[in-house]
């Protein structure tokens, strides 16, 4: 076999020196159910241009947002992305690059890193940032596990207006740990109260702003809450370019933030990859998981990057290590980078603008539709609305038509009693044709 170069006996041999009897004794800790039991329902084999065909075949039974208009949201955001960010990022010197271990001959990179860490710190309000972590999911679980750390508590108090997504990373990352993590039920009205909660055990309350469901808070009552307790307050952002319009988590009193940052440089691409952003301030920096870029100056004065107190498990022993993230989203920093640097803190701040005057218009026309209650008092580019109708069925019906309607909370949220939630989101890519259509599709299903 050309990929499986091990024969019977090799395998035997590795079994018995690890001491197990089979290859699945490996795997005992994966449910069965989530276990495959012989082999994929998949033709054996077949030519190069047959696969092909059978490939495009099943794209092509997708919806994509650019072909389409689009209102999808809930973390995962459609932006125009300038031909220049897709440019620069395809340079050979930056898209080989990977982990700048040797900063004489990682310059560009790192300088890239730092450029990127000032960028995050500056639109957080926070004093450091890290270089780029997985995604918004696994940046909140490492806030979390940070406050842990920090704090030296118990309990990790999660809002009812988090993602699901990312309080599940939350959970799964610190299953095998003494953290709990105490979830507040959905908040789809924007009328909770954690303040009450907060106990002596607490390391953290993490909040999203704007959460799930889109509605804004003024975070700074309960970051006093937070402080007054001994706890840390930790801010979750999924839609970066809120930022552009908001108080920033900083000057509300988040001692961490966590943040998605795909809305800037980074396509959908139908799920992947992202770029995580984390940003702290200076007091905590040595709980600071990832990589930390630093300027530094060289034997001759001359300006120069390197990297910082790096306590993951490639430079320090395994458990004394802040963080086991081993690789990094460096190519879609860069584009993050590139993107905020094009736009500038005035275009930044207008991009903002923009998608929430887009906001604005389309949760006007909404509420003017039978059957659609517009929940939200407060939003920056996403509304939650409550249909007459089961809002699976209605996006079903709408992408038959041609539109991207929103996503229903049920899809992530199937135990809650959400079955009439939708979430729509707003950019500036949605222009008054594609509302008129989502105004008329809506209008028409819920007749």
């Amino acid at each position: 076999m050309r990929y499986l170069p091990l024969t019977d006996n090799d395998r035997a041999d590795m079994l018995a020196t690890i001491g197990v009897d089979s290859v699945d004794d490996l795997f005992v800790d994966v449910p069965a159910d989530a276990r495959l039991d012989g082999l994929l329902d998949l033709p054996g084999h077949a030519g190069e241009l047959a696969v092909e065909r059978a490939f495009r075949a099943f794209a092509a039974a997708n919806l994509a947002p650019s072909s389409a208009p689009s209102f999808l949201g809930a973390g995962a955001y459609r932006h125009h992305v300038p031909a220049t960010v897709d440019h620069l990022i395809q340079r050979s010197e930056f898209l080989t690059a990977y982990t700048p271990y040797q900063p004489e001959i990682s310059q560009g990179t790192l300088q890239t890193l730092f450029e990127f860490q000032t960028q995050v710190a500056l639109i957080t309000g926070m004093e450091v940032a890290n270089a780029s972590m997985y995604d918004g999911a696994t940046s909140t679980a490492e806030a979390v596990m940070m406050a842990h750390r920090l704090t030296r508590r118990g309990k990790s108090l999660v809002s009812g207006g988090l993602h699901p997504h990312y309080r599940a990373v939350i959970e799964t990352m610190t299953r095998f740990t003494d953290l709990v993590v105490e979830a507040a039920p959905a908040d789809s009205r924007g009328v909770e109260d954690l303040a009450p909660l907060i106990d002596a055990d607490t390391a953290c309350v993490v909040v999203q702003n704007p959460t799930l469901f889109g509605h804004v808070a003024d975070l700074r009552p309960l970051a006093a809450a937070c402080h007054d307790k001994g706890a840390l307050l930790v801010v979750a952002v999924t839609e970066v370019v809120s930022l552009g319009a908001m108080l920033s988590p900083g000057d509300m009193g988040a001692d961490i933030v966590a943040a998605e940052g795909q809305s800037l440089g980074v396509a959908l691409s139908f799920g992947g990859p992202h770029v995580g952003l984390m940003a702290t301030r200076k007091k905590f920096v040595r709980q600071l998981p990832g990589r930390l870029c630093g300027e530094t100056v060289d034997v001759d004065g001359r300006r120069g990057y390197v990297l910082t107190m790096s306590a993951r498990e490639q430079h320090i022993r395994r458990e004394k290590a802040t963080s086991n993230i081993c690789t990094n989203s460096g190519l879609c920093a860069l584009a993050f980078t590139i993107h905020l640097s094009l736009l500038g803190e005035a275009g930044f701040r207008r991009l903002a603008r923009l998608n929430h005057a887009r906001a604005i218009a389309v949760a006007d026309r909404l509420a003017t539709v039978a059957g659609i209650d517009v929940i939200n008092r407060t939003f920056f580019n996403e509304v939650t609305v409550a249909l007459s109708k089961p809002a699976a069925a209605v996006t079903e019906h709408l992408a038959e038509q041609g539109v991207l309607c929103g996503v229903p909370v049920s899809r992530l949220l199937p135990d809650d009693d959400c079955h009439d939630l939708l979430l729509v989101a707003v950019t500036e890519m949605a222009t008054d044709q594609d509302i008129d259509r989502l105004i008329d599709g809506l209008t028409e299903a819920l007749r």
